[in-house]
């Protein structure tokens, strides 16, 4: 599944989080992710109209009067010992690092010492922590962002009144396309900026897609004659438009894709780090990413890391490439790459459900399953993952995979073809 954010009249928590439940994020899941971190926070979630058009709004009760402020160092430990799976976990985390890192810049000091206020509240802690687990249970594999509006005039915060969009909100918007928006005030807020720099794999245009769902998250406010809403597409990545977002067909019956190839060589880090530097890039964006065994000048061995991405994140991508490894350089090349038909389904199994990549057609359609969701659920059954993988391959494959007639034609083989 592919999701579209669009916020072209900004971005806040709450309407963020609003979207995802609109889009058939569980609410009870939410729930159960923000009781985990704030046992006295209550989510509700209730149908509004803004400037006519219907959304949801997200409101948080606290049932225990909220201390002053929260360091960053506060709001982790909390999380950490929180009963989060480790996806939401992370998630949640890396976006309060955003905002600590953003709030450190501003007030010139470090982020193990930033204080929050409006930020660390508890409304903002349960739409981060909600917005997380709502992502997950979407199970999204990639969240494009649109420009993001952020507002005009001022805003009075903690620390007095600010021009709009609020320095934290540029920081974390640094390299994210911007525009004012149709309505003055504060559009997008500290927390709508973090989150959408810690979820979203790329920002562009509506990508291609076949649209299965929309929701609506409301803001606070109603600028009629402006809905104040953010939206969020969600749906299967398509080929609908050639050249444009999506592959061309090519003669081969494959889809023709250009890409990008960043490549570079290492040799100051072991292949652990490696490893992990290439998670986080293809956690930013990358469509694929790897490292084989290269002999360096001198006799040193190294890592030769290669990282597929669309053109449009090259340069992103090449930056931060750079700066998670120390690469001195990094190379880039245009090409072009022929893809598979394929489609992303959830199927639910005698072991629950599953995230399944349909690829191929015909008699040679395969389907695979995500190998997270078998590690997952070999740890939720105490099974080994190689018994959980045969399991799930099995009733998948009863699900996608046409029958085999014996005697047929293999794929590509046209011998058993009778013509004139």
């Amino acid at each position: 599944m592919i999701g579209y954010l669009d916020c072209t009249t900004g971005v806040s928590g709450d309407k963020f989080l609003g979207a995802c439940i609109g889009a058939g994020a569980s609410l009870e899941v939410v729930r159960e992710a923000v009781k985990a971190v704030a046992p006295d926070v209550e989510i509700r979630v209730e149908p509004v109209l803004r400037a006519g058009v219907a959304g949801l709004s997200v409101r948080v009760e606290a049932h225990t009067p909220e201390p002053p402020c929260r360091t960053w160092a506060e709001i982790r430990e909390t999380l950490l010992a929180a009963a989060l799976s480790s996806r939401v976990r992370d998630r949640a985390l890396a976006t309060f690092e955003l905002l600590a890192e953003a709030e450190a810049r501003v007030h010139d000091t470090s982020p193990a010492d930033v204080h929050f206020h409006e930020v660390g509240a508890a409304d903002s802690v349960a739409d981060i922590v909600g917005t997380a687990a709502a992502l997950d249970d979407l199970r999204l594999d990639r969240l494009v962002c649109g420009p993001v509006a952020v507002g005009f005039g001022t805003v009075t915060a903690a620390h007095g009144v600010l021009p709009v969009p609020a320095p934290a909100t540029a920081l974390l918007l640094e390299g994210v396309p911007v525009h004012a928006g149709p309505v003055p005030g504060e559009a997008t807020t500290p927390t709508g900026a973090a989150l959408v720099r810690a979820h979203a794999s790329s920002f562009g245009a509506l990508p291609a897609m076949l649209l299965r769902r929309t929701g609506h998250g409301a803001g606070t406010r109603d600028t009629a004659p402006v809905a104040n809403i953010t939206r969020l597409f969600v749906g299967d990545r398509t080929n609908i438009t050639p050249g444009v977002d999506g592959p061309s067909p090519s003669e081969s019956g494959l889809a023709e894709e250009p890409v990008a190839v960043l490549a570079t060589a290492i040799d100051h880090l072991s292949p652990e780090n490696l490893a992990e530097c290439l998670e986080r890039i293809r956690s930013a964006g990358a469509l694929d990413a790897w490292q084989s065994p290269a002999l360096m000048k001198k006799g040193r061995l190294g890592a030769e890391l290669t990282v597929v991405v669309a053109p449009g994140d090259a340069t992103r991508l090449a930056t931060a490439l750079a700066d998670l490894t120390g690469a001195l350089g990094v190379r880039i090349a245009p090409m072009t790459r022929l893809v598979t038909p394929r489609s992303h389904h959830t199927v639910d199994t005698s072991l629950g459900p599953v995230r399944v990549k349909v690829a191929g057609e015909g008699a040679a359609r395969r389907a695979r399953v995500e190998h997270d969701d078998v590690a997952t659920l070999a740890r939720d059954h105490d099974l080994p993952p190689d018994r959980v993988a045969r399991v799930l391959e099995t009733e998948v494959e009863d699900v996608f995979s046409p029958p085999l007639h014996p005697g047929g034609n293999m794929p590509g083989d046209t011998r058993g073809d009778s013509s004139g």
